[in-house]
């Protein structure tokens, strides 16, 4: 059967569905034929369900619609999960040859209401062990290269995701974002990717909701309506993640006409030369931000206004205070250290020595940045920044030494530009914002929005999306030569 299905958006997949143009057995064979003939190099897809087993899924999702019946917009509808959730019947490896049989006993809870939802899972998404760095690669298996240059990298570590949805393996995908992870791939691969805000998409089962907050789990997609309904799925207040968010009001959606007219945008660029950035990087964004000028958007220059050097330095002690416990964990088998990457055991080691002086002095340097980002939202609605620093590097190194003629000094340096989000735990979305001087690497634009205004940044992407039609319908060739529409 032709794999012209698998083109669609998953909106556009839902209402056809549900009006029987055709069925879900057609659509995850469809799908599956495309995975097949894709997935051998594109490998964003691991753990692949059987095929006998996900079109008995289907029939079963099938019969129900017969019986007018529907479990949600997702119903019928393949997805695979990023292998840091849980998806009962999958492994959640997190990239690391110790866990390759770590069956979870129960669904994360985004899993669990994307399934109720409709969703049929099929697989799991690659990323970097552990999900550190943004280069999806692990030793269990293998890299996942980019989707418009296979000699470059995916980014991460939501790249197994990202690269399945530019290459139409999947609708619609979930990721993951502690420093980009969800940003960075999407900006790489030419699609969306939404960061919420802290609370919003609530984390269970995990060992500790009160501290870990730096990390998210969000939405990625090819279109903004897209992001948004998945985000509207995930999204929900549960009393198992006390600070969790409940939903102000109806849906992430934006309204039909949405616009950047009259919007403010702060323009922090490189921080005045603080970020290292590659020539060309600057230029693609300020491009995206000149067609947010040209319909009406107020887009001004801005400085951070506090000190870089001093919230890098926090950072480094909150990400360590947060990634050692779960390395340590792993560490605990024995011969695990041999067969654990570098960075995790450098995260690990100095992790290991903070004391809790260390640490409550990071957080009251985070507390006064989060104050100066609020008077910053006094007067801009979102602020801007590239998703990264660089453009996709090549897939056979870990990560980049040298930007621009400046030395990293850690393996996370060259994506300073997305901890700033994090840190304040405000929403930030990864727009197109388009391609290198060759036409082969995209780039992307990170927009941040103001405390718990997940629904104002979408509407703003939206406004942005309605600009660049263009831009957007370009696709990649795919992993065998041809192209992916």
């Amino acid at each position: 059967m032709s794999d012209d299905l698998t083109q669609y958006d998953a909106h556009a997949l839902s209402g056809a569905l549900h009006a029987r143009r055709f069925s879900c057995r057609e659509l995850m064979q469809a799908t599956l034929a495309r995975i097949h003939r894709l997935n051998p190099k594109a490998n964003a897809i691991v753990n692949l369900a059987e095929d006998a087993a996900l079109l008995a899924q289907a029939d079963a999702c099938d019969a129900e619609l017969a019986r007018g019946h529907s479990r949600g917009w997702l119903h019928g509808v393949p997805q695979a999960i990023k292998d840091t959730g849980h998806a009962v019947g999958f492994p959640t490896t997190l990239g690391s040859p110790l866990l390759r049989a770590a069956l979870p006993a129960q669904d994360s809870l985004y899993v669990a209401r994307m399934k109720a939802a409709g969703c049929i899972i099929v697989g799991k998404t690659n990323m970097p062990e552990f999900g550190l760095g943004s280069n999806t690669f692990n030793r269990l298996f293998g890299a996942t290269p980019n989707a418009w240059d296979p000699q470059r990298s995916a980014g991460g570590s939501s790249g197994g995701a990202a690269v399945a949805l530019a290459l139409r393996l999947l609708p619609v995908a979930d990721g993951s974002d502690f420093m980009g992870s969800l940003r960075n791939p999407a900006g790489w691969n030419h699609v969306f990717g939404l960061r919420p805000s802290q609370g919003r998409v609530p984390a269970w089962p995990k060992p500790d909701v009160w501290v870990a907050q730096l990390g998210t789990d969000g939405p990625m997609a090819r279109t903004v309506r897209d992001l948004a309904r998945l985000l509207d799925t995930q999204a929900g207040f549960d009393p198992r993640a006390p600070l969790s968010l409940a939903t102000e009001g109806g849906s992430f959606v934006p309204a039909p006409g949405a616009s950047v007219r009259g919007l403010r945008i702060g323009w922090l660029g490189d921080l005045g030369g603080h970020l290292a950035t590659e020539p060309g990087i600057l230029d693609v964004c300020e491009a995206a931000l000149q067609r947010m000028a040209d319909a009406g958007a107020a887009v001004e220059p801005l400085a951070l206004g506090f000190s870089a050097d001093q919230l890098w330095d926090a950072w480094l002690v909150w990400r360590r205070a947060l990634v050692a416990p779960g390395v340590a964990a792993v560490l605990a088998t024995p011969g695990a250290r041999e067969q654990i990457k570098p960075e995790a055991l450098w995260e690990h080691d100095r992790g290991s020595h903070l004391s809790f002086g260390d640490f409550m002095q990071a957080s009251t340097v985070r507390t006064a940045f989060v104050a100066h980002l609020c008077g910053l939202f006094d007067r801009f609605d979102a602020l801007a920044l590239p998703v990264a620093q660089t453009w996709p590097f090549d897939r056979d190194i870990d990560w980049p030494r040298e930007i621009a003629g400046r030395t990293m000094d850690t393996y996370h340096r060259w994506m300073e530009c997305t901890l700033y989000a994090t840190f304040a735990g405000l929403p930030a979305i990864s727009v197109p914002a388009g391609f290198d001087a060759t036409g082969r690497w995209p780039a992307g634009l990170q927009l941040i929005g103001r405390p718990r205004g997940d629904a104002a940044l979408l509407h703003l992407a939206a406004g942005y999306e309605a600009l660049a039609p263009e831009l957007l319908a370009r696709r990649p060739v795919d992993a065998v030569g041809d192209p992916a529409a």
